[in-house]
């Protein structure tokens, strides 16, 4: 394997552009191109920092197309940033096969540290963190109903992410499924100037977003059977 780093997997704000540390500025300062998720919301983040270098879009859609030609470069000598549009890549973003490709290919990666939404909404949650599993999305409509009851005898806190627009449709099967009593968090728009945070049993999250128009991002914590 090859000594130096070539491709630097970096987390950029989920909301608060303060919350970039010093080591991921000074390493999208160092390298040779950054390739953004969405090169227009990263260019946004880049003139704010004052950092001028050239982008690559990579997102889902065109990861297979673009890879081998970012690998080449990559062996060439080139060093690479991965961002995407908030967050760390490849939680939930593109970000695994380039990684999984450049190991293949013995090209060294390194991840630095920085911000993910689930790891604030969980610990402000008030439910267990000495064990949790991280879903992600769930299913939008073809095998939904399933994958949730494959939860039903999970007893670790669970995570997922989801849409403002199918937020209560979720909360309700939840409890459908898990009981309305069951407890659950909420989270939206973190470290933005509207977060919020809904702690309570499902009945009572979904009675507060019934009457709510929800908007931004949504982390959901579920207590897990037993918590």
């Amino acid at each position: 394997m090859t000594q130096e780093t070539a491709l630097f997997i970096v987390p950029t704000p989920i909301g608060n552009l303060e919350d970039i540390t010093l080591r991921a500025i000074r390493v999208l300062k160092e390298v040779d191109v950054i390739l953004a998720e969405d090169t227009r919301k990263s260019g946004i983040l880049l003139k704010h920092l004052e950092i001028s270098k050239p982008m690559q879009s990579y997102y889902a859609f065109n990861e297979k197309k673009v890879i081998k030609g970012i690998i080449d470069r990559l062996i060439g000598g080139e060093k690479m940033a991965l961002i995407s549009d908030a967050g760390t890549p490849a939680i939930s973003d593109p970000g695994y096969l380039l990684v999984n490709t450049c190991l293949e290919n013995n090209i060294k990666v390194e991840c630095l540290p920085g911000a993910t939404a689930f790891v604030p909404a969980l610990v402000k949650s008030g439910l267990p963190t000495d064990a949790f599993v991280f879903e992600g999305f769930l299913p939008q409509k073809k095998g939904r109903k399933t994958k949730i009851e494959s939860f039903l005898e999970e007893k670790r806190t669970m995570v997922f992410y989801e849409s403002p627009y199918r937020l209560l449709k979720t909360l309700t099967k939840f409890a459908e499924i898990f009981g309305k009593e069951r407890k659950v968090s909420v989270s939206r728009e973190l470290t933005k100037i509207y977060e919020e945070t809904i702690n309570g049993s499902l009945e009572e999250v979904i009675g507060y977003f019934s009457n709510k128009k929800v908007k931004g991002e949504i982390v959901i914590i579920l207590a897990g059977k037993g918590k």
